[in-house]
């Protein structure tokens, strides 16, 4: 897989998130409308559970799948890939199976122990989703592995859409008979919308089958055993689950110890709780808007490297990483820089309802996380690479002990009143930069590249500086003329104008860059012609 078709597969990969989180955004606004804040509860009771099981059910497979398949491929070996998928999905079969069937059984025991039994119909009617997310997502890893990253596009936007729509509908529809019922219509959307991905997914096999079974005719015969196939599996998925779940458990903690923390400094359990809202419920949502196209090429960039690394292609490996790591920073240090300079007005923006006392103190918060933007895209990336070198085990350990000095710095920061929540924030970008910085080190030493600091770090630096000076220059100018909302959002839009300008004045976009956009070559071939953009 070259560098040019795994961001290829990553800008498919983007644009599907983009649709993903339009309609995610659209969905959670008339949801919240809908069922208030106690139906909110009660959906939400159900919902970081199922997040967990889904973790461990899926989260190391897919990339697994994908890695072993892309390697097979490489070496010719189609017969070998496809029986890794067949392996893969009836393991992921039988994991959906019992992970559906223990909620199933234990629903009301689980609500109970989370003191919140009228959750239990949002948590049961997600028992579907349970069995469905594990198939739907090996097919996705075997298309990945086969570097055709359109399937996995498609059935997201299939699986959001019927998500959005049946869930809105059930809701609404289920309303008179009681917030506990109604909330687990919204539920009940997301196993709606899982079964839809899968089917889509399934179809889209199907029509491929053929070009599939032509592949394999050509293959030798000289298959692994099954024992060795889950053996690989094995090995590849542990330690990615591990590292996966690493974050959600890590989150649960910090939420015990936030809540108990900022208690003990005098706040009540009500300043508390919001306190812990305007991280969680505004500040966060807001840092993990940019995770949309780093998570695409991160899922892209694992076959990639994998493809390059079994043809022991150490140039292309080299190059495909640099590619990664500089389109990583593309994306996120113009979105740290903007979230930090334009922090305040866009809580303000987007969260209206706020006090101004509200505005400013979430504002303060987001300031603070916009800069782990950067850390987490970069750990994002760097994983992905890690793992397409064969090395999953690498980028665990590193988050871990970025994990483990976010609990340590979270406890000793929100126990003083005077920093509070913003200790957690400041706990999460330190752990993240820690993640990063080894991953780093790691990525150099298995690969040897030596980083064209001017190519990766500086030129997007200074864009995304020039950026977001031109964004607060622009919000300062406007603010008493428009408005504060209105002037956020011109400033907003000129900025983004102006950091793609910065990007070509610097250099930082290239020829193959523009390759990847709809009509890119001919615009490119414009800019060539300007003398703005070099082939």
């Amino acid at each position: 897989m070259s560098k040019d078709n795994f961001l290829k597969g990553a800008a498919i990969l983007g644009i599907a998130g983009v649709i993903v989180k339009i309609l995610g955004a659209f969905y959670r606004i008339p949801l919240n409308n809908i069922l208030g804040s106690e139906g909110i509860g009660y959906y939400q009771t159900a919902y970081p559970l199922y997040v967990l099981l889904l973790t461990i059910s899926t989260s190391g497979f897919p990339v697994a799948v994908a890695k072993l398949v892309s390697e097979k491929n490489a070496l010719g070996d189609h017969r070998g890939a496809h029986k890794v998928f067949k392996v893969a999905f009836l393991g992921m079969l039988i994991a959906g199976v019992l992970t559906s069937i223990f909620v199933f059984i234990n629903a009301k025991g689980i609500v109970k122990g989370l003191a919140n039994e009228d959750a239990y119909y949002a948590l049961i009617a997600l028992v579907p989703a349970l069995f469905f997310v594990p198939i739907m997502s090996v097919f996705r890893g075997y298309f990945q592995g086969r570097q055709t990253m359109t399937p996995t596009a498609i059935s997201q936007i299939v699986e959001q859409l019927f998500r959005v729509t049946m869930g809105l509908l059930l809701t609404y529809h289920l309303l008179d008979r009681g917030l506990p019922i109604a909330a687990g219509g919204a539920s009940f959307g997301g196993s709606i919308g899982a079964i839809a991905g899968a089917i889509t997914m399934i179809i889209i096999y199907i029509f491929q089958r053929g070009k599939i079974r032509e592949e394999i005719k050509d293959s030798p015969r000289n298959e692994e055993t099954v024992s060795k196939i889950i053996k690989d599996l094995l090995i590849i998925a542990i330690p990615i689950t591990i590292g996966a779940a690493i974050v959600p458990i890590m989150n649960s903690i910090d939420t015990l110890l936030v809540f108990k923390r900022l208690e003990s400094v005098g706040f009540s359990k009500a300043e508390a709780n919001a306190l812990f809202g305007q991280l969680t419920g505004h500040a966060q949502t807001l840092i993990n808007l940019p995770l949309i196209f780093s998570t695409a090429l991160a899922i892209s960039l694992v076959p990639a490297v994998s493809i390059a690394n079994t043809k022991k292609n150490y140039r292309e490996i080299k190059n495909i990483t640099s590619s990664g790591i500089r389109t990583t920073l593309l994306i996120g240090l113009p979105c740290a820089f903007g979230l930090f300079i334009l922090a305040e007005p866009i809580i303000g923006l987007l969260y209206f309802k706020l006090s101004p006392e509200e505005i400013i103190s979430t504002g303060e918060i987001l300031s603070i996380l916009s800069f782990g933007v950067i850390f987490l895209t970069l750990v994002q990336s760097l994983t992905a690479i890690l793992q397409g070198l064969g090395k999953p085990l690498v980028p665990v350990a590193n988050l871990a002990i970025g994990a483990v000095v976010k609990v340590f710095l979270t406890y000793t920061l929100t126990g003083i009143r005077s920093i509070n929540v913003k200790g957690a924030a400041i706990s999460t970008v330190t752990a993240y930069l820690i993640a990063a910085l080894l991953d780093l080190a790691a990525v150099h030493k298995y690969t040897r590249l030596k980083f064209n600091t001017k190519e990766i770090f500086i030129k997007p630096f200074i864009s995304s500086i020039g950026m977001a000076l031109v964004a607060k220059l622009i919000h300062v100018s406007f603010i008493n003329i428009i408005g504060d909302k209105l002037s956020t959002i011109i400033a907003i839009i000129i900025a983004a104008i102006i950091y793609f300008v910065l990007l070509i004045i610097t250099g930082s976009l290239t020829y193959e860059d523009f390759k990847l956009l709809p009509k890119g070559d001919k615009i490119a071939n414009k800019l060539i012609k300007l003398k703005l953009l070099k082939r």
